[in-house]
C-alpha cells in the first residue's frame, strides 16, 4: 500500500475510534449518585450513542482505504450524515428539555431519507462484489447530493429553533439554571460552520487528504464534545452562568429612601414568589417575578442581591424546604417525583442546589 494511503486509513481509524469511545462512555457511564433514574442525566443517551455507532459501517475504507467501493461510501457519508446527525442531536436535547414535541417527527423523517440514501453505498462497500454499477454510482452521486442539500435545510432549521433558545435562555434568569443547555448548544452549533469548508470539498474534489484532515478535526471535535456532556455535577461549567442581572445603574443613589423602595419590594417578591408558591413552577424566571409585581426590573434585581442573595438561591431555598415537607407528608414518593412536586426541572437540579445550600 502506498504509504499516503495508509496515513489516510490511520486518520479515518482515528475517528472511528473516536466516535465508539464516545459511544461506549455516552452508553456505560452513569454517576452513582444520584442514580434512581439513568435516562435524567442526559436525556435521549440511546440516540447519542446510536448516531455515533452507525459510523462502523466506515470500516472497509479504514481498512483499505485504496478501494473505490470503500472511498466512494466515505466522501458521501459526511454530506449525506454530518448534518442529519447534528440537527437531530441539537433537537434531541434542546427540543426535549423545551418540551417540543414536533422535532421527533421531523427526525425521523429526515432519518428515514438518510437511511433509505446511504443504503446502496453501504451494501456496494460491505458486499464482496460490485453492488453498483458504473451508471448506478453516477445516478447515486446526484441523489446523495440532493439528499445532502435536504439535510442541510433540516440542520439549518434546527439552528435556527436552538439559536432562538439560546436567546431566550441568555435573556431570562432562570431560577433552575440548568433549564436549558447553552454550553453544549452553543459548540454544537458551531461544528457545522467549521467543518462545511471541508466536507464538500472533500466530496466534491474527490479529496483523500482533505477527507484526512476532515477525519482528523473530527475525533478532536468527538473529544471535546464528550467532556461537554459529562454529568453536569462532574462539570459544572458546561451549564450556563446562574449569575443575577446586571448591577443596578450606577446612578441609583444607596439612600433610605431606596432602603424602603427595596423592602416595599421584598414584601411584594415573598407574596408572589412565597405565600402564592410561585417557586413550584420549574421555569420561573426574575422576568416573572416583575411581570406579576409589576415593579421595575432594576428594583427587583436590587431587591435579590441585597435582601435574598440571589434569585436562584432565594427560589431554590424555598424549593428544598418544601421538598423536605412533601417527602415527610408522602413516603410512598419516590426522590424524582417530590423533587419535580417541589418545582425542581429534575432530580440533578434539586441535588446540585443541596450541594450549594
Amino acid at each position: 500500500m502506498n504509504p499516503e494511503y495508509y496515513y489516510y486509513g490511520l486518520a479515518a481509524m482515528l475517528y472511528l475510534t473516536t466516535c465508539w469511545m464516545f459511544a461506549a462512555v455516552r452508553w456505560f457511564h452513569t454517576c452513582n449518585e444520584p442514580k434512581e433514574r439513568r435516562r435524567y442525566i442526559w436525556p435521549d443517551r440511546k440516540m447519542q450513542v446510536m448516531c455515533y455507532m452507525c459510523s462502523v459501517v466506515l470500516v472497509p475504507y479504514a481498512i483499505n482505504p485504496t478501494n473505490e467501493a470503500a472511498w466512494l461510501l466515505m466522501k458521501s457519508y459526511f454530506p449525506a450524515t454530518y448534518y442529519f446527525y447534528t440537527g437531530m442531536l441539537l433537537l434531541c436535547y434542546a427540543a426535549t428539555i423545551k418540551q417540543w414535541s414536533r422535532w421527533k417527527s421531523i427526525s425521523w423523517l429526515a432519518a428515514s431519507i438518510v437511511i433509505a440514501t446511504m443504503l446502496f453505498p453501504v451494501l456496494n462497500a460491505w458486499l464482496p462484489f460490485d453492488f453498483l454499477s458504473a451508471k448506478g454510482i453516477q445516478f447515486w452521486h446526484y441523489v446523495i447530493t440532493v439528499e445532502s442539500l435536504l439535510m442541510m435545510a433540516f440542520c439549518f432549521l434546527a439552528m435556527l429553533q436552538v439559536w432562538k433558545w439560546i436567546r431566550e435562555s441568555n435573556d431570562a434568569n432562570y431560577s433552575n439554571p440548568d433549564d436549558f443547555p447553552v454550553r453544549y448548544a452553543s459548540i454544537v452549533l458551531v461544528y457545522p460552520l467549521i467543518l462545511t469548508p471541508l466536507l464538500w470539498p472533500a466530496y466534491i474534489l474527490d479529496s483523500r487528504q482533505v477527507m484526512a484532515v476532515l477525519h482528523i478535526l473530527l475525533a478532536v471535535f468527538n473529544i471535546v464534545l464528550l467532556i461537554t456532556v459529562m454529568p453536569a455535577w462532574r462539570r459544572n461549567y458546561i451549564l450556563p452562568s446562574t449569575a443575577d442581572d446586571n448591577d443596578p445603574d450606577d446612578e441609583v443613589c444607596h439612600d433610605a429612601h431606596i432602603d424602603e423602595l427595596i423592602d416595599q419590594t421584598a414584601l411584594e417578591i415573598r407574596a408572589y414568589v412565597e405565600d402564592q408558591r410561585a417557586y413550584l413552577d420549574p421555569h420561573l424566571k426574575v422576568d416573572d417575578v416583575v411581570a406579576h409585581c409589576q415593579l421595575g426590573r432594576t428594583y427587583v434585581s436590587m431587591t435579590f442581591q441585597r435582601r435574598f442573595g440571589s434569585f436562584a438561591s432565594y427560589v431554590n431555598g424555598l424549593r428544598l424546604a418544601y421538598y423536605t415537607q412533601y417527602s415527610a407528608d408522602h413516603p410512598d414518593e419516590t426522590k424524582e417525583s417530590a423533587a419535580l412536586a417541589s418545582g425542581f426541572s429534575s432530580y440533578n437540579a434539586y441535588y446540585r442546589a443541596t450541594k450549594k445550600s
